[in-house]
């Protein structure tokens, strides 16, 4: 069993920053694969970024430049450090650790507003 805890959401102005992070509770976090997505108000859930067990990174088109995943296994984390914030980025985010099974954070909230 994963536990995660997500941290760093809050209230920016556009072109603001913020940092992420998600804590991960048991063993073998090297192995798993991760993900953050991100839910806005009436809208489904999107993947913003992956990070594999190898380092791999992607993201969704509308992050790109924007956005970086990347990943501490000695301290079980996952961040996403996000720059130029928009409106538009205005979301509940979540992390997810997927191996055999899959697990989520319980999210936290990021507003990007004037």
């Amino acid at each position: 069993q994963v536990q995660l805890v997500e941290s760093g959401g809050g209230s920016v102005q556009p072109g603001g920053s913020l940092r992420l992070s998600c804590v991960a509770s048991g063993n073998n976090f090297s192995m798993y694969g991760l993900n953050w997505y991100r839910q806005a108000p009436g809208k489904q859930r999107e993947l913003v970024a992956t990070i594999t067990r190898g380092g791999t990174t992607t993201y969704t088109d509308s992050v790109k430049g924007r956005f970086t995943i990347s990943r501490d296994n000695a301290k079980n984390t996952v961040y996403l450090t996000m720059n130029s914030l928009k409106p538009e980025d205005t979301a509940v985010y979540y992390c997810n650790a997927y191996l055999v099974n899959t697990y989520w954070g319980q999210g936290t909230q990021v507003t990007v507003s004037s």
